[in-house]
């Protein structure tokens, strides 16, 4: 059963009852969800019921060592997520032996959450679990709720391999949302070609989370990156402390000084208040909050037991000062410590705090408790609190930024209001192209249907890996192929072939002595992350997935860590280790790479206007050849400095559409002087593309890339590519051939609705772009997509 309704609508109730009744009869209980947060916010509902009969525990990388083994032997209610279940618990079902035996429900929460190659790898653990509960005997019912899905049956079916039945009828009531779409301004500053910058979407947050705390309204203000939120909460934090300022000084006062403005992901601004520039996306490595939050627990079971913040070197809770909050004689602010009186002893500014993966469990449990009770007014927070967290009582929303897909924007905007009262929800636009499209296009938004959840089980490179794993717990046989799907024969006959599984009579074996888990990298994109040393201390930092690794720990690069600047001096990708040394750069530094996309296979292909769209196989190549040094104040170039680093190879799938030559001879002389560059209008239609896409497949714009040129040596046409940037594939280029016109539609509509003149990062620059954002057309790339589009 999936039960797809909206924030509040009464899913937790739904499957409490029938939780508490299977223990009740002799039975237990397995919840699953992907943040920390929930799970501890679920335990402390179920503690609320004080049913003797619940023995619930929470079974994560927070869980105390001398926890586990009363854990494993006697709850029968436990709180756990993907991670952990794939590398300690379904590893190690030999000594949850009892617990399996009584399992009659499996509840799979915000299972929305589960998509792309993450949902790929969440739906073979699922199919794991259900056969590791068919050695001890027990069938359990899976639950899953979710926000609001198209097709929530087909999707939980393909999550689970199970046939679904779906609740999706809605009655809860609710007060009324207003609902703001917020553009920042452009400024008088100049980003890369002297494009216009706009003031960032953090900014804006913060200078409206502090004017909300001031008019006491609870708010919570949702930001893309853990920096960013520590950022925000600083920033209004200064706010307020310069409100009280002038007022304690009375109407001839003078005000603090200006602070600077950063971007999105908490850094300083090259160009001061306005400028949205990372090379690249998630400069330490992580692709949003919800895969760090629990990236690391399962590791951590594994690591002797530590704690998942020990284990993955993350620091202690560091409040949004630099201070750390578990210790009083540096400062630490509690919440309790004092209110917030105006002028009082208390500050207005100890009302604000941040919330991120990366504290200490107490300090989270003790910031959402503080949230709950009014004792803080404004929270900055990472999509960390984005789930069905219970916040109730929160007055309005701030979300910096497109959350990436629509069902996430209701997700957000549905934590105010939880009550029953009004609320308030702004969404504040990024320098970003799908952010200005839906600012001035409210439709695509308002009455529409949310996302279908994009997933592929049957992906090679996700299948590969679980059979491996699914073999190391228990020998595979001929019976458990249909658990796993139909391509599961060809990938056993590849891992044979390869060495990785032995066939025999009986079935196919692991016979390794090295983890069969270890082969999944469930939250990243494939291989072992890189470890970011500080070389003089050995500090474990933090860690980068593989794939960026190239484009962000390469050797001297400027690498960024908890509001602490080091240089890489060493990128040694044999042992998967940065070595950094601490400095202070006036620079930031931007990777330059050459990227190559060759077809394999056109599997689908139809006619589009004048050209034609494909979908199929490629081969991706991309090398990073340089990096550029780009002073942080000015944006002034400083110089470019090689690097050999080895290419990279993508097997992945792409969308992609060709122009004949004839279809390009009245955009030329249209043109009036025949001055359209074809591949910088290609190149900017590229970009403005993927800026899109994710409002049409559920995706981040980091998770896809393209490839543009007005001469492809495979079509021997103008062509424009857009692929999935992982091995294999995720079904996003997929989702892009099925909606094509109405994605290429959005893409020229954004393009024209941008009030720059030549391109801008709202428009047809890219933070990402290895060429620098040369050469690019945008008034070609209006008139080259009216010619491509059907009429």
């Amino acid at each position: 059963m999936i039960i797809a309704t909206g924030t509040a609508s009464g899913k937790s109730l739904a499957y409490l009852l029938p939780a508490a009744t299977e223990i009740f009869q002799g039975g237990s209980v397995l919840y699953l969800t992907p943040t920390k947060a929930l799970a501890a916010d679920q335990l402390r509902a179920l503690r609320r019921l004080h049913l003797t009969q619940i023995r619930a525990a929470t079974f994560d990388g927070d869980t105390p060592a001398e926890e586990r083994r009363w854990i494993r032997q006697n709850a029968n209610y436990v709180l756990t997520n993907p991670d952990m279940l794939h590398r300690s618990i379904l590893p190690r079902h030999a000594s949850w032996s009892s617990f399996w035996r009584r399992l009659r429900l499996v509840v799979v929460d915000e299972c929305h959450g589960y998509r792309g190659v993450f949902g790929s790898h969440v739906a073979q653990i699922l199919r794991r679990l259900r056969r590791v509960c068919a050695k001890y005997g027990s069938r359990p019912v899976f639950l899953l709720a979710s926000a609001t899905a198209s097709d929530p049956a087909v999707a939980a079916m393909r999550l689970t391999g199970l046939e679904m039945a779906e609740v999706t009828r809605d009655a809860s009531p609710r007060g009324s949302t207003t609902f703001a779409l917020w553009e920042p301004p452009l400024t008088d500053l100049r980003g890369e070609g002297g494009a216009p910058v706009r003031r960032t979407a953090t900014a804006e947050a913060a200078d409206l989370l502090a004017d909300l705390v001031i008019e006491d309204v609870r708010t919570l203000a949702f930001v893309r990156s853990r920096r960013a939120a520590e950022t925000v909460a600083l920033t209004a934090r200064r706010n307020l402390d310069e409100v009280e300022d002038l007022l304690r000084a009375g109407p001839h006062g003078q005000p603090a000084s200006a602070f600077e403005d950063v971007d999105e992901y908490g850094e300083l601004s090259p160009y001061g208040p306005a400028h949205l520039h990372g090379h690249g996306g998630r400069g330490g490595g992580g692709r949003g909050d919800l895969a760090s939050d629990v990236g690391a627990d399962a590791a951590a079971d594994v690591a002797a037991d530590l704690p998942a913040d020990m284990a993955a070197g993350l620091p202690a809770d560091v409040g949004v000062d630099g201070r750390d909050l578990s210790r009083p004689e540096e400062g630490g602010h509690h919440p309790g410590d004092g209110g917030p009186d105006l002028l009082g002893p208390g500050r207005l500014a100890d009302r604000v705090a941040a919330y991120r993966a990366g504290y200490l469990a107490d300090d989270r449990r003790m910031l959402e408790k503080a949230l709950r009770s009014g004792e803080l007014t404004g929270l900055a927070t990472t999509n960390a609190l984005e789930l069905g967290v219970d916040v109730s009582g929160l007055d309005a929303v701030l979300i910096a930024g497109w959350p990436g897909t629509r069902a996430s924007l209701w997700q957000q905007a549905g934590r105010a209001g939880r009550a029953g009262q009004d609320a308030l929800a702004v969404l504040i636009a990024r320098d970003d192209p799908l952010d200005t499209y839906i600012v001035h296009h409210p439709e695509a938004v308002f009455g529409q249907p949310v996302e279908t959840i994009v997933l592929d089980p049957d992906n090679p490179y996700v299948l590969a890996p679980h059979l491996c794993a699914a073999a190391a717990e228990i020998p595979l046989t001929e019976d458990d192929l249909e658990i796993f799907g139909p391509a599961a024969p060809a990938a056993l006959d590849d891992l044979v072939e390869r060495g990785l599984l032995r066939k025999r009579a009986s079935g196919w074996f692991w016979t390794s002595k090295e983890r069969a888990a270890d082969l999944a990298d469930i939250r990243g994109t494939g291989g072992a992350p890189v470890q970011v040393v500080e070389a003089s201390t050995g500090r474990l930092l933090g860690t980068v997935d593989e794939s960026s690794a190239h484009t962000s720990v390469h050797a001297g690069a400027v690498y960024l860590h908890q509001g602490e600047t080091f240089v890489v001096d060493v990128l040694d990708l044999e042992a998967g280790v940065a070595l950094v040394t601490a400095a202070s750069p006036d620079y930031s530094t931007f990777a330059r790479d050459v990227t190559d996309i060759r077809v394999m296979e056109s599997s689908r292909s139809r006619p589009f206007g004048p050209g034609e769209l494909h979908f199929g196989s490629v081969e991706v190549t991309r090398q990073v050849v340089s990096y550029l040094k780009r002073r942080t104040q000015s944006g002034e170039i400083l110089g470019e400095e090689p690097l050999d680093l080895p290419p990279r190879t993508l097997c992945t799938r792409a969308v992609w559409w060709t122009l004949p030559a004839d279809a390009l001879v009245p955009l030329v002389s249209d043109s009036g002087d025949g001055t359209v560059d074809l591949g910088g209008s290609a190149h900017a239609a590229e970009h403005a593309s993927i800026g899109l896409l994710p409002l049409f497949a559920t995706c981040d714009r980091w998770d896809i890339g393209g490839v543009s040129t007005e001469l492809h040596p495979d079509t021997g046409l103008l062509t424009v590519f857009v692929y999935d940037g992982h091995d294999g594939g995720a079904g996003f280029a997929e989702r892009g051939y099925a909606r094509a016109t109405e994605w290429l539609t959005a893409t020229r509509e954004a393009i024209a609705s941008c009030e720059c003149e030549r391109g801008c990062p709202s428009c047809i620059q890219s933070p990402k772009c290895g060429n620098g954002n040369e050469p690019l057309d945008k008034a070609g790339a209006i008139r080259l997509l009216d010619v491509l589009l059907p009429r």
